[in-house]
Protein backbone atom coordinates (compact mmCIF):
# COMPACT_ATOMS: atom_id res chain seq x y z
CA UNK A 1 0.00 0.00 0.00
CA UNK A 2 1.79 3.46 -1.15
CA UNK A 3 1.08 5.95 1.39
CA UNK A 4 1.53 9.48 1.37
CA UNK A 5 4.34 10.67 3.31
CA UNK A 6 5.01 14.24 3.43
CA UNK A 7 8.15 16.23 2.32
CA UNK A 8 7.72 19.09 4.93
CA UNK A 9 7.15 17.75 8.02
CA UNK A 10 6.74 20.31 10.95
CA UNK A 11 6.68 19.31 14.56
CA UNK A 12 5.31 21.52 17.01
CA UNK A 13 6.26 22.45 20.85
CA UNK A 14 5.48 24.90 22.98
CA UNK A 15 8.38 24.06 25.49
CA UNK A 16 10.80 25.89 23.64
CA UNK A 17 8.60 28.94 22.82
CA UNK A 18 5.56 29.52 24.90
CA UNK A 19 3.61 32.10 22.74
CA UNK A 20 1.70 30.18 20.86
CA UNK A 21 -0.50 26.64 21.27
CA UNK A 22 0.01 23.74 19.36
CA UNK A 23 -2.79 24.51 17.11
CA UNK A 24 -1.68 27.96 16.30
CA UNK A 25 1.34 26.70 15.61
CA UNK A 26 0.08 24.56 13.48
CA UNK A 27 -2.42 26.82 11.63
CA UNK A 28 0.63 28.81 10.83
CA UNK A 29 3.14 26.29 9.22
CA UNK A 30 0.02 25.18 7.01
CA UNK A 31 -0.01 28.73 5.71
CA UNK A 32 3.69 28.64 4.98
CA UNK A 33 3.33 25.74 3.33
CA UNK A 34 4.10 22.67 5.69
CA UNK A 35 2.35 19.21 4.31
CA UNK A 36 2.57 17.45 7.58
CA UNK A 37 2.17 18.44 10.91
CA UNK A 38 3.45 16.59 14.08
CA UNK A 39 2.21 17.18 17.57
CA UNK A 40 4.75 16.65 19.71
CA UNK A 41 4.01 17.05 23.96
CA UNK A 42 5.77 15.37 26.70
CA UNK A 43 4.51 16.92 29.49
CA UNK A 44 0.49 18.07 30.26
CA UNK A 45 -2.44 15.54 30.59
CA UNK A 46 -3.86 13.07 28.59
CA UNK A 47 -7.37 14.29 28.15
CA UNK A 48 -5.44 18.44 27.08
CA UNK A 49 -2.65 16.52 24.68
CA UNK A 50 -6.56 14.86 22.81
CA UNK A 51 -8.24 18.45 23.04
CA UNK A 52 -5.15 19.76 20.98
CA UNK A 53 -4.58 16.86 18.69
CA UNK A 54 -8.57 17.32 17.86
CA UNK A 55 -8.14 20.91 17.04
CA UNK A 56 -4.97 20.00 15.16
CA UNK A 57 -6.36 16.89 13.15
CA UNK A 58 -9.48 19.63 12.45
CA UNK A 59 -6.92 22.25 11.05
CA UNK A 60 -4.77 19.44 8.72
CA UNK A 61 -7.76 17.94 7.39
CA UNK A 62 -10.00 20.84 6.50
CA UNK A 63 -6.09 21.83 4.33
CA UNK A 64 -5.51 18.45 3.24
CA UNK A 65 -2.31 17.89 5.48
CA UNK A 66 -1.13 15.24 6.97
CA UNK A 67 -1.73 15.15 10.88
CA UNK A 68 0.75 13.16 12.95
CA UNK A 69 1.26 12.37 16.88
CA UNK A 70 4.36 11.69 18.75
CA UNK A 71 4.71 8.85 21.06
CA UNK A 72 0.92 8.55 21.63
CA UNK A 73 -0.72 6.02 19.96
CA UNK A 74 -3.94 6.34 22.23
CA UNK A 75 -4.03 9.82 21.37
CA UNK A 76 -3.64 9.33 17.85
CA UNK A 77 -6.61 6.94 17.85
CA UNK A 78 -8.85 9.21 20.43
CA UNK A 79 -8.32 12.56 17.43
CA UNK A 80 -8.13 10.22 14.84
CA UNK A 81 -4.55 11.15 13.54
CA UNK A 82 -3.46 9.73 10.06
CA UNK A 83 -0.67 8.62 12.01
CA UNK A 84 2.00 8.01 14.75
CA UNK A 85 5.95 8.87 15.04
CA UNK A 86 7.61 6.70 17.60
CA UNK A 87 11.34 7.07 18.77
CA UNK A 88 13.13 3.91 19.56
CA UNK A 89 12.53 3.16 23.14
CA UNK A 90 8.87 4.38 22.01
CA UNK A 91 5.59 2.24 21.97
CA UNK A 92 6.76 -0.74 19.70
CA UNK A 93 6.17 0.06 15.84
CA UNK A 94 4.43 -3.50 15.19
CA UNK A 95 1.67 -3.15 18.19
CA UNK A 96 0.59 0.18 16.92
CA UNK A 97 0.39 -1.01 13.58
CA UNK A 98 -1.93 -4.30 15.24
CA UNK A 99 -3.60 -1.15 17.30
CA UNK A 100 -3.89 1.64 14.13
CA UNK A 101 -4.23 -0.84 11.19
CA UNK A 102 -2.71 -0.86 7.89
CA UNK A 103 -3.85 2.42 6.47
CA UNK A 104 -2.30 4.23 9.08
CA UNK A 105 1.07 6.33 8.99
CA UNK A 106 3.96 5.03 10.95
CA UNK A 107 7.30 7.09 11.08
CA UNK A 108 10.03 5.19 13.31
CA UNK A 109 13.21 7.45 13.97
CA UNK A 110 16.54 6.72 13.67
CA UNK A 111 20.45 7.80 14.67
CA UNK A 112 22.21 4.87 12.88
CA UNK A 113 22.09 2.42 10.26
CA UNK A 114 21.17 -0.04 12.70
CA UNK A 115 18.37 1.71 14.12
CA UNK A 116 17.00 2.24 10.80
CA UNK A 117 17.00 -1.27 9.46
CA UNK A 118 14.87 -1.92 13.13
CA UNK A 119 12.40 0.88 11.62
CA UNK A 120 12.25 -1.61 8.56
CA UNK A 121 11.59 -4.54 10.17
CA UNK A 122 9.55 -3.49 12.24
CA UNK A 123 7.07 -2.42 9.81
CA UNK A 124 7.92 1.18 9.45
CA UNK A 125 6.29 3.67 6.56
CA UNK A 126 8.92 6.61 6.58
CA UNK A 127 12.25 6.78 8.83
CA UNK A 128 13.24 10.70 10.22
CA UNK A 129 16.81 10.56 10.37
CA UNK A 130 18.72 12.61 12.61
CA UNK A 131 20.12 14.50 13.95
CA UNK A 132 21.69 15.59 11.47
CA UNK A 133 22.99 18.56 12.43
CA UNK A 134 23.75 19.38 16.15
CA UNK A 135 20.52 20.56 17.61
CA UNK A 136 19.08 22.09 21.21
CA UNK A 137 15.23 21.30 20.64
CA UNK A 138 15.31 17.99 21.53
CA UNK A 139 17.56 17.00 24.86
CA UNK A 140 17.90 13.33 24.08
CA UNK A 141 18.88 14.11 20.41
CA UNK A 142 22.16 11.99 20.02
CA UNK A 143 25.45 13.23 18.09
CA UNK A 144 25.21 14.92 15.35
CA UNK A 145 25.30 11.76 12.26
CA UNK A 146 26.18 13.99 9.49
CA UNK A 147 26.20 14.30 5.82
CA UNK A 148 27.45 11.44 4.89
CA UNK A 149 25.83 8.60 7.19
CA UNK A 150 22.81 10.58 5.90
CA UNK A 151 23.68 9.88 2.07
CA UNK A 152 24.23 6.39 3.28
CA UNK A 153 21.47 5.46 5.03
CA UNK A 154 18.96 6.99 1.92
CA UNK A 155 20.84 4.96 -0.38
CA UNK A 156 20.58 1.66 1.54
CA UNK A 157 17.46 2.34 3.32
CA UNK A 158 14.29 1.20 1.15
CA UNK A 159 12.20 3.63 3.13
CA UNK A 160 11.39 7.08 2.90
CA UNK A 161 14.01 8.63 4.62
CA UNK A 162 12.63 12.55 6.15
CA UNK A 163 16.01 14.18 7.68
CA UNK A 164 15.48 15.92 11.43
CA UNK A 165 18.26 17.82 13.25
CA UNK A 166 19.97 21.08 13.17
CA UNK A 167 17.74 21.85 9.74
CA UNK A 168 17.85 25.58 8.36
CA UNK A 169 17.44 27.47 5.02
CA UNK A 170 20.96 27.36 4.83
CA UNK A 171 21.55 24.09 5.29
CA UNK A 172 18.22 22.66 3.63
CA UNK A 173 19.54 22.49 -0.04
CA UNK A 174 22.81 20.20 1.29
CA UNK A 175 20.49 17.92 3.28
CA UNK A 176 18.07 17.33 -0.45
CA UNK A 177 21.16 17.30 -2.17
CA UNK A 178 21.74 13.97 0.16
CA UNK A 179 18.85 12.40 -1.50
CA UNK A 180 16.23 12.36 1.48
CA UNK A 181 12.84 12.41 0.67
CA UNK A 182 11.83 15.38 2.65
CA UNK A 183 13.05 17.42 6.16
CA UNK A 184 11.33 17.93 9.74
CA UNK A 185 11.87 20.85 11.75
CA UNK A 186 11.15 22.13 14.82
CA UNK A 187 12.70 25.35 15.97
CA UNK A 188 13.20 26.77 12.56
CA UNK A 189 9.98 27.27 12.02
CA UNK A 190 8.18 27.54 15.93
CA UNK A 191 10.84 29.73 17.39
CA UNK A 192 10.32 32.02 14.98
CA UNK A 193 8.70 35.59 15.05
CA UNK A 194 6.99 34.49 11.86
CA UNK A 195 6.70 30.90 11.41
CA UNK A 196 4.56 31.08 8.49
CA UNK A 197 7.34 32.87 6.78
CA UNK A 198 9.72 30.89 7.98
CA UNK A 199 7.95 27.66 6.51
CA UNK A 200 7.53 29.86 3.29
CA UNK A 201 11.61 30.05 3.04
CA UNK A 202 11.85 26.16 4.53
CA UNK A 203 9.51 25.04 1.70
CA UNK A 204 11.46 27.43 -0.99
CA UNK A 205 14.85 25.49 0.22
CA UNK A 206 13.42 21.90 -0.32
CA UNK A 207 12.50 21.93 -4.06
CA UNK A 208 10.51 19.69 -6.43
CA UNK A 209 10.83 16.16 -5.62
CA UNK A 210 13.26 13.91 -7.08
CA UNK A 211 12.26 12.51 -10.28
Amino acid sequence: MKKNIGRFHVITDTVLQTCRSHAELAALAIAGGADTIQLREKGGSTREMIRAAEQMQGLCRNAGVIFIVNDRVDVAIASGADGVHLGQDDFPIPLARKLLGDKAIIGGSAGTMEEARKCVEEGADYIGFGPVFPTGSKADAGPASGLDLLERIVSTIPLPIVAIGGITTSNTPLVMKAGVHGIAVISAVCCQDDPAQAAKCLLACIGEPHA
